[in-house]
This record gives structure tokens, C-alpha cells and sequence, in this order.
């Protein structure tokens, strides 16, 4: 395992609050030092507009930002043409959905997607299913939180297929290579999105290697700022998307009688991005990388094989941890029911203990009525974290038995 006390000491957020158990990376991770550093960097050096400027510092931000998508394309075995900057996954899968779904799907299509799925990952389906009169077939899950997918799923008709890498309440890992090919196997044209907001931080992730259509994640979830996201498309489909949004950038001449837009990515990148959040998340890669994503995994998977042990051994049947049994087959999340105590009470006392999980739905609201549950307690780990912290989590519910019970 990494040594997470060395590791801690990149983040200045444990400086100010030493005593802080951070198990939340699930809905945001923790930014180190690198990062903040670039950011600042960005706005006292040169802090100008990408793209329009003929002067030093200008050019100077202009390379910078595209310096990040040439990182982002190598670390995920892309193209730098194919990689589009959003705001986060959400708006990067609802692009895909506005931008090229409402151009081939209608009342005879199909859309596929599982009960696992983040809201990001399904409501914009379901809305496009409603509004152009298509079919949504859901993929359902196993008592394991194992997807029960049959190629059979996919028909003629299926236009979109659409997937989560790996839960975010479940920590499921999907065997989305496996279920790409069997998909475009069934119907080479079907267009396979894939959700890797919690993949992209965690494994190592090559589009190539997937065989997917489209990948979505975001910075803030892999050590980088928040208002940034990644779309990562295939350059034909690209090609054939209408723009997401219209205005300054992304337009290559304006006449009265008609608009030709620039080429992929930048015809999705209409108006100012989020110039320093995009340039700062190039630093974030490069810390990821230099832990290596392998050992990342590894970390995360030792560390849940753990804490499942821990909690199982201190709890018994008291605690219901949902998702696979088996650390292999999941992510660094552990979302769980504690006796009878509403998880909301679990994450305030947790909170005054210094301890940071997560509750509520997880935006997974059909993925909680199918497990029927209203809500969970999520505790999820990253490479700041230890088997410390797994005690720590232990301490602070043997805090809430003694409190609420």
C-alpha cells in the first residue's frame, strides 16, 4: 500500500485540519498541493483569454490549456481532437444525449441502461426515451450488485447503450470491455456511452482497449478543480453531433444567411472556458501518473478487502454492506445500512468525530428503491486514505450504537 501519511502531506486541507477522516472521494476527492499551485499560477502570471489573444500572455494560456488535453489523450488512449473540455460528466453525457441522441433516436429505437446508474447516467436517457417515443429497457442487477446483462438486451432497434463503469454506490466494477464487444457484436451500430466518473480517478482507463463510442468523467473526482469535465468521442460521431451550445469560439465564419462551425473539439466548447480549473487538471493527471493508476487500484483494493473484513467482524449482521462480496470485483466504495439507524444521524455523529461519509441516494434514487432502501451511509476511500481511517470508521459507529442505540 502507498504510504498515505506521505501522501497526505501533498494536501494542504489536512494542514488546516489535521484531525479530518476524509471518506467522501466518491462525491469529490481532495486537491494536492500541485494542483492548487497551477490554478494560482494561471491567475498571477497570465491570466488571459485562450484562443484570442496576440500577445504573450495569451499565447502563453492558450498553450497551457492545450497542454491539458494532449495529457488527458495520452492518459486515457485518445486523440487529442477527440477530447472536448465540459463542466463536469453530467454535462458531458447530457451533450451526447442533445447533440447527437436527438438525431438518431425515434419512436422505433431503443435505449439501454442499467439500474446502477448515477441520475447523471439515466435521467437524460429516460427524457429523451419520453420525448422522441422511444423504448428504455433497464439491465438489472443481482443480490451481489453484479449486472445481469444478455446480449440478447440488444436488438436491431437498440440506438443507444448506455453504462456505468463503476457504481458509485454499489462500487461494482462492470465488465464493460466484455460487454462493449458482446454489444457490438449484436449491433454494430449501437452507440455505447460509457459513465467514468468513478473509473477514470481509480483504474487505468485506454478508449482503445474499451472499444466504447463515448467516455465521460470529471476533474474534480480525480484530484483536479471542480467545474471541468471530460467528453471523450469518437472522431466520426463527433463529426455527425450537432453543436451543444452556440456563441464565441466555436464558430469558423457568420454571414447573415448562415454559420460553419470549427471542427471537433472545439465545436462543442462554445463561450470562455474554465481556463485555470482545465490547465490545473493536467497537474492532477501528472500526479496520478506518477503514482501509477496500477498501484492506485491496487491501494483501493487492498484497502476494501479490510475494511469489508473489519466491518463484517466488528458488526456482524448489525451492518448490510451492499454491492460484490469480493474486493476484485469493486471500487473503493462502500455504501451500507447500520442497524436501524437512519444514515443521516450515522453521517452527523461520524461528522462530530471528525469523520466525512456520505448519505442520502447518491443520485441513485432507482437503484435505492431496488434495494429497498430509502438511503445509505457511504464511506468511500482514496490515496490519502488507511487502515487507520477504516479504524477510525469502525470507532465512530461503535460511537453511533452507543449514542442512538
Amino acid at each position: 500500500m502507498f504510504d498515505s501519511q506521505k501522501i497526505k502531506k501533498d494536501f494542504p486541507i489536512f494542514e488546516k485540519h489535521p484531525e479530518l477522516v476524509y471518506l467522501d472521494s466518491t462525491a469529490t476527492s481532495l486537491k494536492p498541493r500541485q494542483v492548487i499551485d497551477k490554478l494560482v499560477e494561471y491567475y498571477t502570471q497570465y491570466s488571459a483569454n485562450v484562443f484570442r489573444g496576440i500577445y504573450k500572455i495569451s499565447e502563453k494560456a492558450t498553450e497551457e490549456f492545450e497542454k491539458t488535453r494532449e495529457k488527458i489523450a495520452q492518459f486515457i488512449g485518445a486523440k487529442p481532437e477527440e477530447v472536448i473540455f465540459v463542466r463536469n460528466t453530467t454535462e458531458a453525457i447530457n451533450l451526447v444525449a442533445y447533440s447527437l441522441g436527438r438525431k438518431i433516436v425515434d419512436k422505433s429505437s431503443e435505449i439501454v441502461v442499467s439500474l446502477m446508474e448515477h441520475h447523471s447516467n439515466f435521467v437524460p436517457w429516460q427524457q429523451l426515451a419520453f420525448e422522441n417515443g422511444a423504448r428504455l429497457k433497464i439491465i438489472n442487477i443481482d443480490k451481489q450488485g453484479r449486472l445481469l446483462f444478455s446480449p440478447e438486451m440488444i436488438t436491431r432497434r437498440t440506438a443507444i447503450f448506455a453504462l456505468t463503469y463503476v457504481s458509485n454506490v454499489l462500487g461494482t466494477i462492470n465488465p464493460v470491455k466484455k460487454i462493449i464487444k458482446q454489444v457490438k457484436k449484436a449491433n454494430p451500430n449501437t452507440i455505447v456511452i460509457i459513465d467514468g466518473a468513478q473509473a477514470v480517478p481509480h483504474l487505468k482507463v485506454d478508449v482503445k482497449e474499451l472499444a466504447c463510442d463515448f467516455l465521460a468523467f470529471s476533474s474534480h473526482k480525480m484530484l483536479g478543480p471542480t467545474g471541468v469535465g471530460v467528453l471523450w468521442g469518437k472522431r466520426e460521431l463527433l463529426e455527425q453531433a450537432f453543436p451543444f451550445l452556440y456563441g464565441g469560439e466555436m464558430i469558423r465564419e457568420v454571414r447573415l444567411e448562415e454559420t460553419v462551425f470549427k471542427e471537433p473539439p472545439y465545436k462543442f466548447e462554445a463561450g470562455t472556458p474554465a481556463i485555470g480549473e482545465v490547465i490545473a487538471l493536467a497537474s492532477a493527471v501528472e500526479y496520478l501518473e506518477k503514482l501509477g493508476m496500477e498501484k492506485v487500484r491496487e491501494h483501493e483494493k487492498e484497502l476494501i478487502s479490510y475494511a469489508l473484513e473489519r466491518l463484517k467482524e466488528e458488526f456482524g449482521e448489525k451492518i448490510t454492506i451492499f454491492g460484490p462480496e469480493e474486493a476484485e470485483e469493486r471500487g473503493g466504495v462502500l455504501a451500507f445500512k447500520f442497524g436501524s439507524y437512519h444514515p443521516h444521524d450515522i453521517a452527523q455523529i461520524l461528522d462530530s468525530l471528525n469523520i466525512a461519509v456520505r448519505a442520502g441516494h447518491h443520485c441513485a434514487m432507482p437503484l435505492h428503491q431496488a434495494l429497498k432502501v430509502e438511503a445509505t451511509t457511504r464511506a468511500s476511500f482514496y490515496i490519502y486514505n488507511d487502515k487507520e481511517d477504516v479504524e477510525k470508521l469502525i470507532e465512530g459507529l461503535r460511537r453511533v450504537e452507543k449514542v442512538l442505540g
